[in-house]
């Protein structure tokens, strides 16, 4: 057998496989800084990145573009510390967020987390911490030692408390790693070196210290040997001396170069993990320094180390990228150290303070020894110490109480709980044995002071024990002990309610609050109603029965507790509590109307009984609330009447909540019953429920009653408001009957709603003493004609002065008007006119005296507006029509007077004298009037002297537009007449603007000519000779020479440029020659003309550069690209290069080319020109220029001229273009066109593209060059982007061994990663499957194995497929491969190897059915290992279906113990078919879960005996006893018929045995069931049957014990009795009083109290809701 390994190893993840480059895998590029996190960074072609991988979940890497000479990631959280130069910077990742960073001023050679919140930095001088929080900076630790100067850093570690570090490094000295370290003390400022290679600090409990050692352990292989160091560190007063401890460090002699690289010292174990270099692990013990076990974990180097804290081992990283695990296996360590090592010392010791098992025996018999040596002190401590407590029962405790010591030396069970508490915490039995003589000794505060150290297992037991002595301390053993009910009686014995509560619901525990409400009410019944409360406001709901809480209440008379229960309880006003609320209220209102009061008036509730509670209300006097109750009409108007007894607001907002029809209904029966008392509220509620109850119905109300008073007060609060033109005349209607004439003169001025020919005809008729109602409604809606007429035919004149005086002076006209109309003297109108001081409209008053034809009447009252000086319009328009009907002179007053409208006196003049309203017009500028007046009239002069002189755009617009009939006659006017007399430039300026504006050509040459080309003012102005020859261009263009032949004062290029416009080519090009403006001249022979041959001919003749540069464009747009080239050239001008190059390029003139480019090139380097001036030399042949061009200096672009020439064909060209550059890429693909392989394979190896290599491999490939292409290959398989097209362009030409051998060639690649394995293999599944197998056993660990298993299912490889399935944990498929493909795949080992990892229980039945099918010989080995999770009842039925069940027999064995029903049933049913008694009788007893009944009905007909006796057996465990005795009798088993019936205890069962063996005569059986059945029968049957059936010398000896038993008992009974006389005598002598009073703790129960000493009855509280059957009225 193995023997069983003392440490358990694991593999966590492969980091190739999860994508990480094995270059990467290295001490300066990966990190680990803790068993959660590692750090790589990698490189992949140009762009930098950290690769975190989460080992908790490896799959799910994360990689993040960073640059960054060291990352290293927090221990927990994912925040990550970067270094680059020397900036130093923390990130959190999942925040997205920069914690902090700071530039350091060395740099900083290595780091590392020592806290989650804390980072150490090394530089070459110190060593620094630098906190993660707050803004603090590094912070100086300590300076570095000499020692350590020229080493490499390799770790950092601090001890827990920071007080003491190490530094470690290594450095190469005389062939062999030499480490050095240096041990620094913080609180002493000092440092020690010392030579080692690994280091750590760990803290160990011994024996006897009250504190943990400090303790330091360091490792060194020096040129003399290897040992390991531990020594303490800070030693405490008070802790046992820890001895230094050296032990050697063995190293196989292999090793040579081997060294400690690693040191992790587990806590949890007290065990030192020392890793060397090549991959040993050694353990040492912490405390003793003994080596446990050394062993090799790893073929290559681990680098990294770290805690592996969930089995506190150590974890670490190889070179290979295996991250691995090394941890104690807690089932093995003891057992092998006893058994391999021989060292039951050191067992002892590491599994006491582990607690590992493997030393069980070891402590039992240690501890027996000690015992029994009376060595009870070490007997104590070894038992405290016993790992998981395997000593430490009551039967030790037992022990040590029962020995006994001399006087004055301390009990052993003391100084064992001494151990124990010094140790940690007791168990329940040990917590129940010290509790007891502690508290007996009345030492509580010991209890309580160790409870607080969590020293004592708190039970329900040692609750029980404390609550005897402190109610308080027991409740807190309750708490901890997780009693509920014990927690609940206490919280309530304290009176802490509503601790109750929460703790119930806090620990799920239900109890009976019902109960415990009523005793807490019967207790203290003051704060029982808080706790009543708390239990029907549970946040889950009552926990409570509400109605049993109140009956509670009520049955002790406490209505003020039910009522402020109820108040609380009901808040929520619940539908469901409508019964509660109205018993609430009914209670209340019988005994505390007052409080029914207030709740109603909080409303709280609306679900309780309405009518009743309306009812009880008016009887209690609360008619308030009675009448928010009520509803029906006849019970409301029946309480409200009491209206003095009510508040007035409450009533008036009561209404409110009543219909229209009650409402009017109940303001009648108040008005009905007492009007006086009652109508100022009629009147409120009217006036608030003015718009619900309808104005009209109220009105009507009012006036039914004929009280204008109300109707009034109640029309004055909303005719404000109203727009109801009824409202408000019924109002000045009301206002009037009571004599409130000032208010009708109010509404009158300010409503605007009433009907005014209604109101003024009431108030006509009305004949009111002060008429001011009237006259203000008559002006308001123009009236004025009525109210003169009333006024004046009711000799109220004074009323008419008072009106246009006081009232509305703006109404005089009207008045006048009204005055003339009934024919009132002209006097008192003039006399009215002028008594009227304030402003009036006088444009009314004209019309008024003008439509009459009495103007002139108002003349002595204008001129008096004149004499004040008014300069009111509407007076001298007035003046103006008198005199202009007058024809008093009128001219003078409309050319000089300034007031008057012209607008309006010309209009009335138009038809009386045009001329006069010509001057009106023109004096008020009215351009339209004016115009139309003239022309209608024939007055064009007088109209184009107007026009020129008015300077107005728009104006001119006007007339000039062609829908003015009268135009030509007006410009005849202008050209003759107005601008001749004009000498303001201005004048000529804005009417010509307008003839140009109007586009009258014609008309304009006409005007131009007059004033240019005649002798005038305006003869030489430059604007005007431009105009004309422009006008001239779009007009008369036949005249346009001309003008350019006559004139000289024009702007030519502006000129020019509107010929080119207007078509006129030869004219502009006049101009432009004229004025000696070559370069415009010929570039209109070029783009107007079109004649090169002219354009030619010019340039000959002026021969200037600009000239041949214009004619070298036309003629390179027309194509002449020989004629274009020599015409740049005598320019001298290469501006025009771009477009040269491309168009002789186009044509191949690329000799012409050549010449245009030299000449370019000497008057511009440009880059361009240089590179097309190389493409020219290529196209032409000429590469000795080329490459004179290449070898000088220049600009060309190479790259860009070299792709050209590639693309083109010109691989020589290419060659020496790229060669030039050293693009070895652009070069090797030229010279595979060139054919040059071997070349161009050296190329693209410089080059080092993918691209390159790819193109090489092409080339290579299609010209059978398989050697160059397998170079080319290896550099294209390490990127696994180009993998699959690469290995498509091998299988698509058929290449498939050169494709393997190229692979197979890559798999030892540095490089090599997963898409190359899984490609391989996929190969192989489909060219050479007999390869396939080798190859995954050896890669499977580095394949893609879900793209590997689609091959392998695809190739029919079923063999390989299961070894995939196996190998990537999906056991499923693999079993039902296996199964489906069964002769290639399938294999017993294997098959139960996987079954049993299967995640799909149904493949377990598929696996059985299998099975029977092909192998049923190894079902039950199968079954073996599927019993743990297969169900019983479904394997069974599936064999019995298929009548196998026998195939499965050492299975049913396997399993009977579960005791299930159909293993048992099914077992049962083999035995029987087997005959096999024995092991059935073995079975029903073993194993009860079965029908017992139906097998018993089965068996009782076997043939066989035993079976029989089985059934009776079963019959008998049933208690059927009759049944069980009529088989045991036909079988003639009276032995066990006696047995069952002494087991039944029945009587009768017994007696009816008796009697059976009475008939049968069986004498001896009958006196054997007296001997068994004794205390079952009765004597007197027994004495009957023995006395009729002559048996009484077989019932004798039953008749002397008998007898003998009886005479005992009742000696027994006489001594009682005598004794119970002489104590009662005894006490009879004594004091009777009873020391505590009558009753004693109470009354006596009521079946011991005299006649006079029961209670009465309570008889409830005379509500009617108890009656007297009880407290509770039950």
């Amino acid at each position: 057998m193995t023997e069983a390994l003392p440490i358990r190893f694991q593999e966590h993840v492969q980091l190739q496989n999860v994508g990480i480059n094995a270059a990467s895998i290295g001490f300066n590029t990966l990190t680990l800084e803790s068993d959660r996190f590692i750090c790589v960074r990698e490189t992949t072609g140009e762009q930098n990145q950290v690769v975190i991988v989460d080992l908790t979940d490896p799959t799910n890497v994360i990689r993040r573009p960073i640059t960054a000479d060291s990352a290293i990631m927090n221990p927990a959280t994912k925040v990550i510390a970067l270094k680059a130069g020397r900036q130093l910077q923390i990130f959190n990742l999942e925040m997205k967020s920069k914690v902090k960073s700071h530039l350091m001023h060395e740099d900083v050679e290595f780091w590392k987390w020592i806290s989650l919140k804390s980072l150490a930095l090394v530089t070459g001088t110190f060593v620094y911490h630098w906190s993660m929080e707050g803004d603090s900076q590094p912070v100086k630790v300590f300076e570095r030692h000499a020692n350590l100067s020229g080493n490499q850093i390799i770790n950092y570690r601090v001890n827990s408390d920071e007080k003491w570090m190490i530094l470690v490094g290594i450095s190469s000295q005389g062939g062999r790693i030499a480490g050095a370290m240096q041990l620094y003390s913080k609180d002493r400022g000092v440092s020690q070196p010392i030579e080692g290679h690994a280091a750590a600090f760990a803290e160990l409990q011994l024996d006897g210290s009250s504190s943990p050692t400090k303790l330091f352990a360091f490792s060194v292989r020096s040129a003399t040997g290897a040992k390991l160091h531990i020594v303490e560190v800070d030693h405490k007063d008070g802790n046992s001396a820890y001895p230094k401890k050296a032990v050697d460090v063995f190293f196989p002699p292999e090793a040579i170069n081997d060294f400690p690289v690693a040191m992790q010292i587990s806590q949890k174990y007290g065990i030192i993990f020392l890793v060397t270099k090549i991959g040993f692990v050694h353990l040492y013990d912490l405390e003793t320094g003994t080596c446990i076990y050394m062993n090799r974990i790893s073929g290559d180097t681990i680098f990294v180390t770290a805690e592996h804290e969930a089995t506190s081992g150590v974890i670490g990283v190889n070179r290979k990228g295996q991250v691995l695990s090394v941890s104690v296996d807690e089932n093995n360590l003891v057992p092998y150290i006893v058994q391999t090592l021989g060292n039951p010392e050191l067992a002892l010791k590491i599994a006491s303070r582990s607690g590992l098992p493997g030393a069980d025996d070891l402590y039992m018999q240690r501890f027996q020894q000690l015992f029994q040596a009376g060595d009870y002190g070490q007997a104590a401590k070894m038992a405290a110490s016993s790992p998981r407590g395997i000593l430490r029962t009551p039967q030790t405790i037992e022990r040590f109480k029962h020995l006994t010591v001399a006087a004055g030396q301390v009990p052993p069970i003391l100084q064992y709980f001494g151990i124990l508490l010094e140790k940690g915490e007791l168990n329940k039995y040990e917590s129940l044995e010290l509790a007891k003589p502690v508290l007996a000794q009345g030492r509580k505060q010991l209890l309580e002071k160790w409870l607080k150290e969590d020293k004592l297992e708190c039970s329900e037991e040692l609750g029980d024990i404390v609550k005897q002595h402190d109610l308080n301390l027991a409740l807190s053993v309750y708490l901890r002990a997780n009693v509920p009910n014990k927690v609940i009686a206490c919280f309530a014995e304290t009176k802490q309610y509503p601790k109750i509560i929460l703790y119930a619901n806090k620990v799920g525990y239900t109890p009976d609050y019902a109960t415990l409400l009523q005793h807490i009410m019967r207790m203290d019944p003051d704060n029982g109603t808080e706790f009543a409360t708390l239990l029907a406001n549970n946040e889950s709901g009552p926990l409570v029965d509400l109605e049993k809480i109140v009956d509670v209440f009520m049955s002790q008379s406490m209505i003020q507790q039910a009522t402020a229960f109820l108040l609380e309880a009901l808040k929520d006003n619940l539908p469901q509590h409508a019964h509660l609320q109205t018993r609430l209220l009914e209670m209340n209102l019988m005994h505390a109307p007052q409080v029914a009061d207030a709740i109603l008036g909080n409303e709280m509730f609306t679900h309780y009984d309405r009518a009743t509670i309306a009812n009880m209300c008016e009887k209690a006097g609360l008619y308030q609330r009675a009448l928010e109750h009520y509803t029906d009409n006849a019970d409301i108007k029946r309480v409200l009447i009491h209206t003095h007894l009510l508040n007035v607001d409450w009533v008036v907002g009561y209404f409110g909540r009543l219909s229209v029809e009650q409402s009017l209904e109940c303001l009648r029966e108040m008005l009905n019953v007492n009007m006086r008392q009652n109508l100022q509220i009629v009147v409120q509620v009217a006036t608030k429920y003015s718009d619900q109850l309808g104005a009209s119905n109220l009105i009507e109300l009012f006036e039914s009653f004929k009280t204008f008073e109300g109707l009034y007060h109640y029309l004055g609060s909303v005719v404000n408001l109203s727009q109801d033109a009824e409202v408000i005349y019924k109002y000045i209607e009301a206002a009037c009957r009571t004599g409130q004439l000032k208010e009708v003169e109010r509404i009158c001025k300010e409503s605007n709603y009433y009907n005014p020919e209604k109101v003024k005809n009431f108030l006509k008729d009305a004949k009111l003493s002060d008429q001011l109602p009237l006259i203000i409604v008559c002006d308001r809606f123009d009236f004025v004609h009525d109210l003169v007429l009333y006024l004046y035919q009711n000799s109220l004149s004074k009323y008419i002065e008072t009106y246009v005086q006081k009232v509305n002076p703006s109404r005089t006209p009207a008045v006048v008007g009204a005055l003339l109309d009934v024919g009132c003297d002209e006097n008192v109108i003039k006399n009215l006119l002028l008594s009227v001081r304030s402003d009036m409209p006088v444009a009314d008053l004209v019309e008024q005296t003008e439509k009459r034809n009495r103007l002139k009447l108002i003349l002595p009252w204008l001129e008096v507006k004149v004499n004040e000086g008014s300069q009111d319009p509407e007076v001298y328009n007035a003046i103006a029509k008198i005199y202009i009907d007058s024809n008093n002179n009128p001219e003078p007053f409309l050319r000089n007077n300034a007031f008057y409208d012209s607008r309006t006196i010309g209009k009335y003049c138009e038809k009386r004298d045009p001329y006069l309203a010509f001057i009106a017009y023109e004096r008020g500028q009215c351009d339209v009037e004016l115009i139309e007046i003239s022309n209608n009239n024939s007055m064009f002069k007088h109209q184009a002297r107007y026009l020129v002189k008015r300077r107005d755009a728009g104006l001119w617009a006007h007339v000039l537009s062609n829908d003015n009939p009268s135009r030509r006659a007006l410009i005849d006017q202008v050209v003759s007449t107005a601008l001749p007399e004009t000498q303001d430039p201005e004048d000529v300026s804005i009417t010509v603007k307008a003839f140009m504006a109007a586009y009258l050509p014609n008309e304009l040459i006409e005007l131009l000519e007059k004033i240019v080309l005649e002798s005038s003012a305006f003869s030489d102005n430059r604007n005007l000779q431009n105009l004309l020859i422009l006008t001239a261009i779009q007009a008369e263009k036949g005249k346009v020479m001309d003008y350019i032949n006559r004139l000289d004062n024009f702007d030519d290029a502006d000129i020019a440029e509107h010929a080119i416009r207007g078509g006129l080519y030869e004219e502009a090009f006049v101009i432009y020659k004229k004025h000696d403006a070559h370069a415009s001249a010929i570039n209109v022979l070029i783009e107007h003309i079109g004649s090169i041959d002219r354009a030619y001919e010019y340039a000959e003749k002026t021969d200037t550069p600009e000239v041949w540069g214009r004619l070298g464009k036309a003629q390179l747009d027309g194509m002449r690209i020989k004629e274009a080239i020599d015409s740049y050239i005598r320019a001298n001008d290469p501006t025009n290069h771009v477009e040269v190059i491309s168009l002789a390029s186009r044509a191949e003139k690329y000799e012409d080319l050549v010449r245009y480019l030299q000449m370019a090139r000497k008057q511009s380097r440009e880059p361009y020109i240089e590179s097309e001036l190389l493409f020219a030399y290529a196209k032409t042949g000429r590469i000795a220029d080329m490459e004179e061009l290449l070898n000088g200096p220049n600009a060309a672009q190479v790259q860009a001229i070299g792709d050209r020439c590639y693309e083109e064909k010109m691989y020589g060209p290419a060659k020496i273009l790229y060669s030039n550059i050293s693009n070895w890429a652009r070069l090797s693909t030229t010279l595979v066109h060139l054919g040059e392989y071997q070349a161009a394979v050296d190329g693209a190896r410089k080059a080092n593209s993918t691209k390159v290599w790819k193109d090489v491999n092409a080339a290579c490939i299609e010209r059978k060059e398989f050697r160059l292409a397998q170079v080319c290959g290896l550099s294209l398989v390490v990127h696994p982007e180009e993998l699959q097209e690469l290995i498509r362009l091998y299988e698509h030409q058929g290449y498939f061994d050169e494709l393997m051998v190229l692979l197979e060639a890559g798999l030892g690649l540095e490089r090599a990663h997963m898409g190359m394995f899984t490609e391989l293999a996929i190969l192989y599944a489909r060219y050479r499957p007999e390869r396939m197998m080798e190859h995954l056993k050896i890669f499977w660990s580095r394949i893609n194995i879900p793209k590997v298993i689609a091959a392998c299912e695809q190739a029919h490889l079923w063999t390989e497929l299961v070894f995939l399935y196996v190998h990537y944990d999906e056991y499923d498929n693999a079993a039902i491969t296996m199964m489906k493909h069964s002769p290639d795949a399938w294999e017993h080992g294997a098959f139960k190897e996987v079954v049993v990892k299967v995640s799909n229980l149904e493949i377990y039945y598929k696996a059985l059915r299998f099975y029977l099918d092909e192998q049923p010989l190894l079902l039950n080995d199968l079954l073996t290992v599927m019993v743990p999770r297969v169900d019983h009842n479904r394997v069974i039925q599936m064999f019995q279906k298929s009548d196998n069940l026998p195939l499965i027999k050492g299975y049913l064995v396997s399993v009977q113990s579960v005791n299930n029903l159909a293993v048992n049933s099914a077992y049962h049913d083999l035995l029987i078919e087997e005959e096999d008694y024995e092991r059935l009788r073995k079975s029903v007893d073993t194993n009860t879960n079965f029908d017992n009944i139906a097998l018993a009905s089965r068996l009782e007909s076997h043939e066989l005996l035993e079976f029989r006796r089985i059934a009776a057996h079963l019959y008998k465990r049933n208690k059927k006893w009759r049944q069980s005795m009529t088989l045991s009798k036909q079988d003639r088993l009276y032995k066990d018929a006696m047995e069952t019936a002494a087991e039944s205890r029945d009587t009768a069962v017994v007696e009816e045995l008796l009697q059976y063996f009475v008939e049968s005569g069986n004498k001896e059986c009958f006196a054997a069931c007296l001997y068994i059945c004794y205390d079952l029968v009765h004597p007197d049957v027994v004495m009957e049957l023995a006395w009729r059936h002559g048996l009484t010398d077989f019932a004798m000896p039953y008749m002397v014990q008998f007898m003998r038993e009886y005479v005992t008992k009742v000696d027994k009974l006489e001594k009682a009795q005598e004794e119970r006389v002489a104590q009662e005598s005894k006490e009879h002598g004594s004091d009777m009083a009873p020391i505590l009073g009558p009753g004693g703790l109470g009354n006596n129960r009521m079946i011991m109290a005299g006649p006079g000493m029961i209670p009465p009855q309570q008889t409830g509280m005379g509500m009617g809701g108890f009656g007297s059957s009880g407290a509770y009225g039950f």
